[in-house]
């Protein structure tokens, strides 16, 4: 990184537009734009922000290969082997190590990718795939790289976007048991991540397209070699260090251990547990033995003649265990992945903690069992092919069900230790911990059987927790739905479901699905006989049908809301603080309603604006207070600023979405029940702040959700960025987003919904006004692609009215004007859309124009009392008003329309002209 880019990076963290460096280091736009393209593409990131993070680090460097086991013993004999590797890593996306099981592939693969580290700018991670299961190998390569899920961003978009464009490799070793869908995930990484190399190990190839396939065989035979007899070969070179380590006095003729070798197969693996014998047995005892074993084997030497030698020696060094040996060995096949001492004594009824740990070290002294070292802890594992074997002897033994049942105990209680430290650990060392056991958890339930029982629900519901502490959004959310099926009784099963309900915002699907969660968890709390609870629950529903109507295919009738409430009603004790809260907000939200006029239910609001009854709202806000619980709190202050806004009230809106603000500290953030308050504050916060045309609370809002470690890092998150900062005048800033924002709608494949809406009418705005007519009507395209169009096009209208203003293009200024003026007076942007229109109607000297400069919507906010100010210094060539306009626009950051304002000063419109350049925008034309 040069010094230049240095200065750059460090401006980028301090949140600087691309002007603001440029006018700090004294530099042209162009200029830093090229050097912020260079930092991304260095550092490997997807975006300014994480630019920005990494300036706030300190460092710009990666971290190199995530999780690469580091080497216990020496590498032998394979240079030859690890050069043809990174030759076709080199020269191929995708390679995969193919051979036998213990022919030596992930010590290849982990020597390759620690000799390739340099070549990879933006690291990458390794990914031991032996414990993981077909549904959870996404969470094994994000877990390894850090990467968590956001609302509306699955977990491989969340990888995708961690890998960027930079170099990365990653290794996925031991891949056959899952290799359908080991290719799936590579086919689709690779497409989106252009700098991405993958490297695979396993016993057959992935079968992806532009797939490199290398072959790893077992050592040769001394025949094999070009040299005469005396060369020692690379398996008696591994044999003889090996066998050292376990013997310093070990020594052997060259004959015997040529033998030896041959007798072996060659495969490393067999090598080293034979090696590890050679103490007790000398290498005369241990070829005598050999030669035993194999004849017990014989039998053809076909397909499986490289196993033929492994199996020998694994089952032959069962045999030379005793009988505490052989007993934990075999119940040690069990765990799926590493374990401690801990895991060991649970697995082991009446086994001290003392004599477990003297077992264990005697079965990886005779390596049966190795050491796995992971965050400063040692832990241990079986060797997937050692591990199968245990697992045969455990079936034999009769005992797989009893230690199953141990191991699913152990993991329960594993859960719940990890639940308890969420809140007393610091976050990397918590989650350090929990994904050293993840797959152990996850494997213990799956082995059990899937129908009710404490300890599989105890385990189902906890790992929905800790998955959502961990940000494997998707994975909790089915584990609380797993937790609800396996629920013991009914009003286990209804925490399990509002669990599950609450965690469908997490992932962006808040609406029909909560709904029917929650309806199915109050028929459970009626069944136990709960009736505070079932009223709790149906309340719950009657406030997402209303608050998140859009989330619903087919909006539930205003009668079946006001049925649910009456039902609720009827259950609950209202003198129970909760359950009255519960019962205010549903309430109100029915009172909020638009569809709530009715014969028996008066409107929400009468013609002047003011509140016809606001009762409702007041009574939620006081009963959640009384309540004590800052959810419930956040949520009732919801009704008030809809309330608000719907009596054209923006400020008041405002100042009820900042103390929801000031809400989210208290909020927990392991659990998913404020997630749907979490969600929902930054983006009322945003909307209500855009709604008093406060730009830069719009724009700190917007950065607090994109650094919060829930809701940010998404597309939508930067998609909220981009609607203030074109507002704003920040066209550099927001077109850096706009790739970020497409390619993560087209992953998701949904249509842009309202959150969209006006971050692709600001885009084709911004590209607009720099002149660029194609992106402009491309992004225009896009914003009125969804079916309802006088829904998603309000921001598209405001858009194109300023257009038509800054080209000074009127000959359809008329009907541009109306259709400004359609939509809801109550929206965010009918304040900029009546505003400008007005102004529009001024320029193009349209019948009536004067009349426009009154409209009742605009005056509490900024941004468009500033644009009337404007119009009337147009109509009236009043100076005084465009010098108002202008102290507006910049006590609000509008660069843009300050600089438009100024060119209607004769004295500054020179001044006005240079701002215009240096935000890259076209003159306008008046």
């Amino acid at each position: 990184m040069s010094k230049r880019e240095a200065e750059v990076l460090a401006l980028l963290g301090a949140h600087l537009s691309n002007a603001e460096i440029a006018a700090h280091l004294h530099l042209s736009v162009r200029t830093v734009e090229n050097h912020v393209s260079s930092l991304l593409r260095k550092c490997g990131v997807a975006d300014r922000r994480e630019l920005g993070k990494l300036a706030g680090q300190g460092s710009a460097e990666p971290d190199g290969i995530a999780a690469l086991p580091a080497p216990l013993t020496t590498f032998i004999g394979r240079t030859a082997e690890r050069e043809r590797l990174l030759e076709a890593l080199r020269a191929a996306r995708l390679v995969t190590l193919v051979g036998p099981g213990g022919v030596g592939k992930t010590r290849l693969a982990a020597e390759a990718a620690g000799s390739a580290q340099g070549s990879f700018p933006s690291g990458g991670a390794f990914v031991d795939l032996v414990p993981v299961s077909e549904a959870y190998v996404a969470q094994a390569v994000a877990a390894a790289l850090g990467v968590t899920e956001r609302p509306d961003q699955h977990l491989h978009e969340a990888i995708a976007e961690r890998l960027g464009d930079g170099r990365a490799l990653l290794i996925l070793d031991n891949c056959e048991h899952v290799i359908d869908t080991v290719a799936r995930f590579a086919e689709q990484t690779l497409s989106r991540c252009p700098g991405t190399r993958i490297l695979a190990t396993s016993r057959e190839r992935l079968g992806v397209p532009g797939e490199r396939t290398l072959a790893l065989l077992p050592f040769p035979p001394a025949s094999a070699t070009a040299a005469p007899v005396p060369l020692t070969t690379h398996a008696e070179l591994l044999f003889l260090d090996r066998a050292t380590a376990a013997d310093p006095g070990f020594t052997a003729d060259p004959a015997t251990l040529r033998l030896l070798c041959a007798r072996l197969d060659g495969m490393p693996l067999a090598i080293e547990l034979a090696a590890a014998r050679v103490a007790a047995l000398g290498a005369d005892g241990l070829l005598a033995a050999l030669d035993d074993r194999l004849r017990l084997l014989a039998g053809g030497r076909g397909a499986d003649e490289r196993h033929r030698s492994l199996r020998a020696v694994i089952g032959w060094s069962h045999e030379l265990l005793d009988g505490e040996e052989r007993a934990l060995f075999r119940r040690l096949a069990v765990f799926a992945g590493p374990f401690d001492l801990d895991a060991v004594v649970a697995v082991s009824p009446g086994v001290a903690r003392s004599a477990a740990a003297d077992v264990l070290g005697r079965l990886t002294d005779k390596s049966l069992v190795t050491v796995h070292r992971r965050s400063g802890a040692d832990r241990w594992r079986l060797l997937e092919t050692v591990r199968a074997y245990a697992a045969e002897r455990l079936d034999t033994a009769g005992e797989a069900e009893a230690v199953r049942e141990l191991h699913l105990e152990w993991a329960a209680g594993m859960a719940a230790n990890l639940e308890t430290a969420l809140d007393g650990r610091a976050a990397g060392s918590w989650r350090d911990d929990f994904d050293a056991v993840a797959d152990n958890l996850r494997a213990a339930l799956a082995r059990a059987p899937d129908v009710p029982g404490d300890v599989p629900h105890r385990l189902a519901r906890a790992l929905g927790h800790l998955m959502y502490a961990r940000r494997f959004l998707m994975e909790a959310l089915g584990h609380y739905e797993t937790a609800a099926r396996r629920a013991p009784t009914p009003l286990e099963a209804v925490a399990d479901l509002r669990a599950a309900s609450d965690c469908t915002y997490a992932i962006g699907d808040a609406g029909q699905q909560p709904f029917g969660m929650l309806l199915e968890a109050a028929g459970r709390a009626r069944e136990a006989g709960d009736s505070d609870l079932t009223a709790i629950t149906l309340a719950s529903a009657v406030s997402i049908a209303c608050r998140h109507h859009a989330g619903f295919e087919e909006e539930i009738p205003h009668a079946r809301k006001l049925e649910l409430l009456a039902e609720a009603r009827a259950a609950g004790d209202t003198a129970d603080p909760v359950v009255a809260a519960h019962l205010a907000a549903a309430a109100a939200w029915i009172a909020n309603e638009d569809g709530s006029a009715t014969d028996a239910t008066p409107a929400a609001t009468d013609g002047d604006g003011e509140w016809a009854d606001p009762a409702p709202v007041a009574a939620a806000v006081e009963a959640a207070r009384a309540s004590g619980d800052p959810v419930l709190v956040s949520a009732a202050l919801d009704t008030a600023a809809f309330a608000a806004l719907g009596a054209g009230r923006r400020r008041h809106a405002r100042r009820v979405a900042g103390e929801r603000l000031s809400l989210l500290e208290s909020l927990p953030r392991h659990a998913p029940d404020a997630c749907p308050e979490i969600v929902d504050i930054f983006r009322m916060a945003l909307y209500s702040s855009l709604g008093v045309g406060d730009l830069p609370a719009a724009l700190d809002v917007a950065r607090q959700a994109m650094d919060d470690d829930l809701v940010g890092g998404s597309y939508l998150a930067a998609a909220q960025m981009i609607t203030p900062l074109v507002l704003a005048g920040r066209f550099d800033e927001a077109l850096t987003l706009e790739a970020a924002v497409w390619e993560g709608w087209q992953r998701v494949g949904r249509p842009f919904g309202a959150q969209l809406s006006a971050p692709v009418g600001a885009l084709s705005l911004a590209h607009g006004l720099r002149g660029d007519d194609d992106a402009s009507r491309l992004w225009r395209s896009r914003a009125l692609n969804p079916p309802d169009r006088q829904r998603y096009g309000q921001f598209m209208a405001f858009a194109d009215v300023r257009l038509a203003l800054h080209h000074g293009r009127f000959d359809n200024a008329a009907e541009l004007v109306e259709t400004a003026l359609i939509g809801r007076s109550s929206s965010a942007t009918a304040p900029y859309r009546e505003a400008v229109a007005a102004e529009l109607a001024v320029a193009a000297a349209l019948p009536g124009a004067a009349d426009r400069l009154t409209a009742t919507s605009i005056g509490e906010n900024k941004w468009a009392a500033a644009c009337l100010a404007r119009a009337r210094g147009r109509l009236y060539e009043d100076e005084g008003q465009l010098h108002t306009a202008v102290v507006v626009w910049e006590r609000i950051d509008a660069r843009f329309e300050r600089a438009c304002t100024l060119l209607l000063l004769p004295t500054r419109a020179d001044e006005g002209m240079r701002e215009l350049a240096e935000l890259g925008c076209m003159p306008p034309k008046t």
